[in-house]
């Protein structure tokens, strides 16, 4: 365990003002929309099939909820992680939504005003020291319409206690057998057919009752070929899509080895190979288990991004075209590794009419890996229609 203090004091001065953003230089494209949700394992055919969408209440494609955060330049991230800790590391610890109703679709222009908000530091088993930071996203569309808020927390700490601390008993993929793995695509199926037999259909608040359970969600086995697929859905990792904002890494703390040029624009434009975080910078331990051991990980690991995003769809599949997650919050408690399969489940705790009218269920939800292992948890409000 490491025995030096964090050094936070750098961050007070960022609190409460608004941040840097990097922005879109083109509208939203279909295929932006498509590319999400295959890379998230959403076969939710509103987002993705022409002719289904077009019968259904928006008369086109339209983007997931989960979607704002792919035109972000840090995953949301960003105002969590303002502030120069030195030879610090980051993971995300966590996302918090709220949804306001207007929906991306294509055409339109996206950006995301920032603002750091607070920070904590406890002591943790994993690398002792540790500095949680909060920081907002808000989205907004060519409207001024707030599509959504994003309070996201981010977990920064000694580079070389989370090195010191890799669980290296884990550093082999799990290995599956044929039968195993034709028993899973069974249970994957099953939610998938959910959202099929619902289609453009109502589910309504009446026929929910408290200690209803969702259908379980499968879906798996995570690869280092479908976090590739997740890294390329956030539009930010495709040259030259943004208006990229200017950052010293190593200024903020990173330790050489993982900071780099990641999202770097001067240098996008001499060599962008050194400016994608697949390849070099403090994003590439997902993608290289030599590198993801550098940061406590014993293996190829998924983004916390995307696990946030995974709530939202298992949420939004359940609530239907005529529904809508109106908050969720999650707490991440540990990351998909190369191998395994994510399950997740929720149950209805609580009914309710809110201020504004709105007929919603709050449930819990969870999210765990084959044995059993939590890897988030939260609750949520969903708005569905009454009868």
């Amino acid at each position: 365990m490491a025995t030096q203090k964090l050094d936070t004091s750098d961050i007070d001065q960022y609190l409460g003002k608004p941040c840097d953003s990097s922005f879109l230089r083109e509208p939203i494209a279909t295929n932006d929309i498509r590319r999400w949700v295959h890379a998230m394992h959403y076969p939710n055919r509103l987002h993705y099939d022409p002719a289904y969408a077009a019968e259904g209440p928006w008369g086109q494609i339209v983007a997931p909820q989960s979607f704002s955060i792919a035109t972000d330049d840090g995953h949301g991230a960003a105002p969590a992680c303002v502030g120069c800790i030195p030879n610090s590391h980051l993971l995300f610890g966590g996302d918090e939504f709220w949804f306001y109703g207007p929906r991306i679709k294509s055409g339109d222009m996206i950006r995301n005003e920032r603002i750091p908000v607070d920070y904590v530091v406890k002591e943790t088993g994993f690398a002792g020291e540790t500095c949680f930071q909060r920081g907002d996203n808000n989205y907004y569309n060519q409207n001024d319409e707030q599509i959504a808020k994003q309070r996201s927390t981010s977990i920064r700490y000694f580079a070389e206690t989370g090195e010191q601390n890799t669980n290296m008993e884990d550093a082999e993929d799990p290995v599956w057998g044929d039968d195993e793995l034709e028993e899973l695509e069974d249970r994957k199926i099953k939610w998938i057919q959910m959202i099929h037999d619902l289609g453009h259909g109502k589910r309504y608040w009446d026929d929910i009752d408290v200690g209803d359970d969702l259908p379980e969600r499968v879906f798996g086995l995570h690869t280092i070929a479908s976090f590739t697929t997740e890294w390329r859905a956030y539009i930010v990792n495709t040259w030259g899509t943004m208006d990229l904002r200017k950052q010293d890494l190593e200024g903020m703390g990173f330790t050489r080895e993982m900071a780099g040029y990641e999202n770097d624009p001067d240098m996008q434009l001499i060599n962008p190979e050194l400016t994608d975080g697949a390849y070099i910078g403090p994003s590439r331990g997902h993608l290289f288990p030599r590198w993801a051991r550098r940061i406590g990980m014993p293996r190829g690991y998924g983004y916390g991004a995307s696990m946030g995003s995974w709530v939202t769809d298992y949420l939004a599949g359940f609530a239907g075209e005529h529904g809508m997650v109106v908050h969720a919050k999650s707490n991440y408690r540990g990351p998909a590794f190369t191998g395994d399969i994510t399950i997740q489940t929720a149950e209805v705790v609580e009914k309710s009419i809110d201020d504004e009218g709105r007929n919603l269920i709050h449930v819990r939800h969870l999210m765990k890996n084959q044995k059993g292992v939590t890897m988030a948890n939260g609750t949520a409000e969903i708005w569905l229609p009454k009868k």
